[in-house]
């Protein structure tokens, strides 16, 4: 008889996400935070190349959200200030010890932060919710930036460095495809952090790198100190990645330049077409107030508290027995 019918979290875990849940709602009640609630089934996916998008049967077509992040954009749009929301999201393909297809996210906008600012903030919720299994006195936090990161980990420039190094530095550490031509620059530059660096964040407490490449710069601002980079940071605990913000970019014909882009990006993937999120560049148009938001992946973060190593170990269904 199967036993596919039984919960892969304990009740130890279970209770553990509940407690990590009220204490997440708690942080913002304190901080005058409107808790919002957004569509989980959206009229547009995501035109970012490196996620993929699950698409429902019907007509009209409708998409599985990857974040309520256009949706929240939305409402600032419209006036409604600071927000939070605790939600589920879906990305398909993505399964693995850290990865399920359907996870919780918490989002969260602040206005008039800057990133020094929502940085701090990120920190803070996360030594919050892992305070339990990992005591806040053993939790510094270090911030180091994306080009400090490489020059430190790995003695290159990330902004300077020539792809053929990169190239063969990716080669050697055993990139498939490090010397295609449909391997870019960033891809490169991802491999690099997601083996060589990421996991050497966090190690002792938590890292917030900061300030990618402006290439990565997805729905962030440039940095007008140095237009080469972006405002956008991750934030890592023992090597996982558990959070990603930005200071939001307000700019819907520059929004629209970087959908085209992720556009073309997928043509030369043989990835299907996303039509860009035409209500979001009307919110950007009529005027986003200036604001941060970041995305932190609950599941890990739960996962970390619980001194767990794969992330079935605090969801009650994962993918296989939903």
């Amino acid at each position: 008889m199967t036993e596919t019918w039984r919960p892969t979290a304990g009740l130890p875990a279970l209770r553990l996400r509940a407690r990590l849940l009220w204490l997440t709602r708690e942080f913002f009640r304190e901080r005058g935070v409107l808790e919002v609630e957004t569509p989980l089934a959206v009229a547009r996916g995501v035109t970012d190349a490196q996620i993929a998008s699950l698409r429902l049967d019907g007509s009209p077509a409708r998409f599985l959200h990857t974040s309520p992040e256009h949706a929240m954009k939305r409402l600032l749009a419209a006036g409604s200030g600071d927000i939070y929301q605790v939600s589920k999201v879906f990305r398909a393909g993505e399964r693995s010890a850290l990865h399920n297809p359907e996870f919780t996210m918490v989002e969260w906008y602040r206005l008039g932060m800057s990133l020094g600012q929502i940085m701090d903030e990120t920190a803070l919720l996360a030594a919050t919710l892992l305070r339990d299994g990992w005591p806040a006195a053993a939790l510094p936090v270090e911030q180091i930036s994306y080009q400090q990161a490489f020059a430190r980990e790995l003695g290159l420039d990330p902004l300077i460095a020539g792809e053929g190094e990169l190239r063969q530095r990716c080669a050697g550490l055993g990139l498939a495809g490090a010397g295609s031509a449909s391997t870019t620059r960033d891809d490169l530059l991802d491999f690099l952090v997601a083996t060589q660096i990421g996991p050497r964040l966090g190690g002792t407490g938590l890292t917030l790198l900061h300030h990618y490449p402006a290439s990565q710069a997805a729905l962030a601002q440039l940095d007008a100190a140095d237009p080469r980079t972006a405002l956008r940071f991750e934030l890592y605990a023992r090597g996982v990645e558990l959070a990603n913000g930005y200071v939001e970019l307000a700019d819907a014909a520059e929004q629209s330049r970087r959908f085209e882009a992720d556009r073309r990006q997928r043509q030369q993937r043989g990835l299907p077409d996303i039509t860009p999120d035409e209500r979001l560049l009307a919110a950007l148009a009529t005027g986003l107030p200036g604001c941060a938001g970041v995305a932190m992946g609950f599941d890990r973060v739960a996962m970390l508290a619980a001194g767990a190593t794969r992330i079935d170990e605090v969801l009650a269904f994962p993918w296989e027995r939903a």
